[in-house]
């Protein structure tokens, strides 16, 4: 293993170590099984009516908690190497400051991604046990899309958190994504009316903002509809790596000219 790699490792080692030290995804992750425990209690017939309610809360609890969990992972990387000086001896290991960012990077969006697939297993096995049907297609798609959305996100909380305090970094970071889920789509025909001027500033921030809304099926999911297009999904995560990789260009240029 080249010692590039092996430093990759070693930094993405530290951001799991971190986040399972935590409570903070323990709690979650006990919510979601008493959330999807009465499935177990509810009869088949029952399932058109009070258990999908339940599957709703369950998927809605997912994501939001694997919002919370990327944003502040990723948002704490680097303020307190700032804040307590430890950037110095890191950057004298000698580690790149590419290396240096891109295993941050990495450490979070790993961390984020396995508390994620804990919470997917648990809701498949639970689903799986209720209905019969196991990891249908859809599913597994549910869960390639929150990959990519995790990526997405990670990449802009870690660009975040170069321009903004760490609490102001999270709650910049959770309007615009609450925000693209609410209007993102419907953003253009809501401003249909409006000025030039608002209508063309509305049409930027559609261009550049983060279409998060893209990656959710949890209607597909919990109403069994069946799988979208493999080709569907290729082209969100296709868009999830370039605008990720955008973000992560933009928070390297930030960090080679940051003065540590």
């Amino acid at each position: 293993m080249t010692p590039c790699c092996r430093q990759l490792a070693a930094l993405c080692a530290l951001s799991l170590r971190e986040l399972y030290r935590r409570k903070d995804v323990w709690v979650v992750f006990t919510l979601g099984l008493l959330i999807l425990a009465p499935l177990a209690a509810i009869k088949p017939y029952g399932i058109g009516g009070g258990s999908r309610h339940l599957f709703e809360i369950a998927q809605l609890l997912i994501w939001i908690s694997a919002a919370v969990i990327a944003i502040s992972v990723a948002g704490r990387q680097f303020p307190p190497e700032f804040e307590h000086r430890t950037i110095y001896p890191l950057l004298a290991k000698p580690v790149s400051r590419t290396t240096l960012l891109a295993g941050k990077f990495l450490g979070a969006w790993v961390a984020s991604v396995s508390a994620t697939g804990c919470f997917y297993l648990a809701y498949g096995l639970f689903a799986g046990a209720k209905m019969g049907i196991w990891f249908p297609a859809v599913f597994c798609q549910a869960f390639a899309l929150h990959v990519g959305f995790l990526t997405l996100v990670t990449a802009l909380s870690l660009l975040g958190s170069f321009c903004f305090t760490p609490t102001a970094n999270l709650t910049v970071c959770g309007v615009v994504v609450g925000g693209m889920f609410a209007i993102g789509q419907r953003l253009p025909e809501m401003t249909a009316g409006q000025p030039a001027v608002i209508r063309a500033l509305a049409k930027l921030i559609y261009v550049a903002a983060p279409h998060v809304e893209f990656f959710d099926l949890r209607r597909r999911v919990v109403h069994e509809w069946g799988p979208v297009g493999w080709q569907v999904v290729a082209a969100v995560l296709l868009y999830a790596v370039v605008y990720s990789g955008a973000c992560l260009l933009l928070a390297g240029w930030i960090f080679r000219r940051r003065k540590c």
